[in-house]
Order: structure tokens, then C-alpha cells, then sequence
């Protein structure tokens, strides 16, 4: 986000959310051994339904990302990443490639199925970001991929009267319209930049699934502190209509995601997620048979 636009206008919460449970993520490992920290995990799908994973990775040990993610096959739904930290090469079965860096992000539709790699291109310092699965609606999840690469100069950002910095991925915030709008899931995905004391507003409809993940410092939501590391699973209270945060004893950053609910059956195999378990056993057969793409 090289270019902030100051905002004339905010938006106006008058009866926010209240933190519902605070969820610590799971250490783990995916890809060729890449340590992270898996935050949203498969028993919260249904609760935060249209999302299926949330993965953190931050780590300045080589030994931790090196090796990186190899090879793999997705089908069903969209992963989005954000790179906070370090260089990544992408390359896909559909014939895309592209170097995603700091402050940029990288989102993929898998559609009906795509093989990718995801390589580091560095041998030292410090890679950190964050990969979201957002689910497809079922008349989609046979589309065909699809993948766009954003610079971080390329992301739309705006700047509170209070000071926020705010980096507009997907979704509409503040009368800014993020990189990308989806029509289905329609997700808001935000990452905030809080000075010490500054607070932030942002309407939602009643019917989203929302939650708040703060990386640097600590969030206070309705008087609940949300730490670092922890994500707010956010509370779905009728007559909600946003939520309202704020940054309790130092600046914070934290990632803020709403989507509205499939309500579609959730079936997941690895890195294929479907609506029925005879729609997985084809797409295990299909990867087996080299169709996937």
C-alpha cells in the first residue's frame, strides 16, 4: 500500500459485536516441513463458514520455510495469501507465475483443480504472512482457476481520521473497494495498522461470520483483550451491525475477516474440499489420473 487516501467520511457501529471465544492457534507443518501456526482448523469451519483455514508462518530459521511447498493439487475453493515478509515463487499446471513479496498478496481460484508450487526465493531472514481457504459456492467449485498477483503498491489502502492504516484485500470498507470482490461469499478481508490508543469501526451485516486475528500487539474488542496470536471468533448477536476495536497498550496489526455463509455441506480430503464424499473420491481420481488440470 504505497499510496494511503484520507478518508472525508467513517463508518458509524452502533451496536458492535462482543468476542464470542478466543481461539490459540495449532503449531504444525505443511508442505515440505514448513512450520506455521494453523489458527482457523477444520472443527471451526461450520462456525466461521465461508472460511475453512487460516495458516500463520513467521520465522527468521531457514530450517523452519526452506524447503517451502512443493507440488500439490487444490480443488473447490480459493486460497488468498498475504506476505508480510520474504519472496515466494508461485507456479501453477494452468501456466502461472509470479513473485509474491512483502506487502503483496497472491489469489487463486482452484476451481475445478489446479497443481501448484509455492518456493521460497531466499536462503535467510525473516518470512512471515498468512494463508486464508475461502470456500466456493457449489455452482462454482467446478469453474475454471483462476489467479492474479497483487504488488503491495497495487492493494487499496485509506487512513482513519484516528490514524489507522488500513490495507483493503477484498471487501468494501469505508466506501474503498478492496483488490478483489466475490459475489457469493462476499468476503472482507482487512489488515489494520492501530496506533496506540486509536480505535477502528467497520459495518457488517447481522448475517456475517466474522473474526479478528491481531499479529502485533494487543486489540481490545467490546472489553475483551485479544492478544496477539489468538484469533476472536466474533459473536453473531441480532441487531449487531459491526464490529469496533481498538489498540490497548501499544500499536497493533491485525487482520480483520467477515464472508456471508454458504450453508452448503462441507466435505474435506486433504487439499480437496467438496459439498459430498463421492465428489472427493472423483477428484482423488482425477488428480490420480492427471486430469486435475
Amino acid at each position: 500500500m504505497d499510496t494511503v487516501v484520507p478518508l472525508v467520511a467513517t463508518e458509524t457501529v452502533g451496536h458492535p459485536r462482543r468476542v464470542e471465544r478466543l481461539v490459540v492457534g495449532q503449531p504444525t507443518s505443511d508442505g515440505a516441513g514448513v512450520k506455521l501456526l494453523r489458527v482457523l482448523t477444520q472443527p471451526l469451519q461450520r462456525r466461521l463458514d465461508p472460511f475453512l483455514m487460516l495458516d500463520n508462518f513467521r520465522s527468521d530459521d531457514p530450517d523452519d520455510w526452506i524447503a517451502g511447498f512443493p507440488d500439490h493439487p487444490h480443488r473447490g475453493f480459493e486460497t488468498v495469501t498475504y506476505m508480510i515478509a520474504g519472496r515466494m515463487r508461485h507456479r501453477d499446471s494452468a501456466g502461472n507465475e509470479g513473485l509474491l513479496e512483502g506487502g503483496g498478496v497472491q489469489w487463486m481460484t482452484a476451481g475445478r483443480g489446479v497443481i501448484h508450487s509455492e518456493l521460497p526465493e531466499q536462503s535467510e531472514g525473516l518470512m512471515e504472512g498468512f494463508q486464508l481457504w475461502l470456500n466456493l459456492p457449489a455452482k462454482d467449485k467446478m469453474r475454471a482457476p483462476w489467479y492474479r498477483d497483487f504488488a503491495a503498491g497495487e492493494l487499496p489502502g485509506f487512513e482513519t481520521a484516528e490514524g489507522v492504516r488500513v490495507v483493503a484485500i477484498a471487501g468494501r470498507s469505508h466506501g474503498v473497494d478492496g483488490a478483489v470482490m466475490r459475489e457469493g461469499t462476499e468476503p472482507l478481508y482487512l489488515d489494520l495498522r492501530l496506533p496506540e490508543g486509536a480505535r477502528f469501526a467497520q459495518s457488517l451485516p447481522a448475517d456475517r461470520n466474522a473474526f479478528v486475528y491481531p499479529y502485533r500487539g494487543t486489540v481490545e474488542i467490546e472489553g475483551t483483550p485479544v492478544p496477539s496470536g489468538r484469533m476472536a471468533v466474533l459473536s453473531n448477536a441480532p441487531g449487531a451491525d459491526g464490529v469496533a476495536l481498538g489498540a490497548s497498550g501499544g500499536p497493533a496489526r491485525a487482520l480483520l475477516i467477515a464472508g456471508r455463509p454458504l450453508g452448503e455441506p462441507i466435505v474435506q480430503y486433504g487439499p480437496f474440499v467438496m459439498n459430498t464424499a463421492d465428489q472427493i473420491r472423483e477428484a482423488v481420481l482425477d488428480f490420480q489420473a492427471g486430469r486435475l488440470a
